[in-house]
């Protein structure tokens, strides 16, 4: 498929989901919560002032910040038009949000000293040119959490992008690959960015950690 293929797929995907994805019948998109705790307590080892949320869908995560910081600026961007509705009509002070591509964030350089990614990288089709953009979003210093989908047998992952994720296309979702470690630190290096902290944790979950060099 080609890139904007994969995109429309995406929005296609989650214009479905709005509805109901902070909900229990959200089906597969439950296993999203998961990230969240793991997520809170890596912000809770530094001071941030500005936060990104890429692929912030209906903004759980901003949800859960705006009531543990509520003095601190978010922001949230998401491809699908319908999961920042769903967003901004939870009426979060404090918190703006954009339609937008997060191959190509739009914002300036240095805007944020934190940006956050649960569960969306694997949908993006040039994902190098979503790290660049965190590159050039964080200030010096600042910090990419990622959380996602991995294994560490080449063998699994092997199987989750040739065998399975073609038939999850075809049932209509929009995932492009799955990442393992040494792939997601070669995409922080020719981004700029230095690895610090990646782990499996859990069922086939990634925790990444990356810096924008000071």
């Amino acid at each position: 498929m080609t890139d904007r293929e994969f995109k429309k797929m995406s929005i296609e995907e989650f214009s479905k989901a709005a509805d109901v994805y902070e909900s229990d019948q959200a089906g597969v998109y439950k296993m999203c919560k998961k990230d969240y705790p793991d997520v809170l307590v890596e912000l809770e080892k530094e001071d941030f002032t500005d936060l990104l949320d890429c692929g912030c869908g209906t903004a759980p995560m901003l949800s859960l910040l705006t009531d543990k910081y509520p003095d601190k600026k978010y922001t949230g961007i998401d491809l699908t038009p319908k999961m920042i509705e769903a967003a901004k009509s939870k009426n979060m002070p404090g918190v703006e949000l954009v339609v937008g591509d997060c191959e190509n964030l739009p914002f300036e350089p240095d805007s944020f000293d934190a940006v956050i990614c649960c569960q969306s990288f694997h949908h993006y089709p040039n994902v190098q040119d979503f790290f660049n953009s965190v590159h050039k979003v964080l200030r010096p210093g600042g910090r990419l959490v990622l959380r996602d989908m991995t294994s560490t047998s080449a063998i699994i992952r092997w199987f989750m992008n040739h065998i399975e994720l073609p038939i999850i296309n075809m049932a209509g979702h929009g995932d492009v690959h799955v990442y393992g470690k040494d792939e997601v630190d070669e995409l922080c290096q020719k981004a700029g960015l230095d690895m610090e902290l990646f782990e499996r944790r859990g069922f086939f979950r990634m925790h990444c950690v990356a810096r924008k060099p000071k």
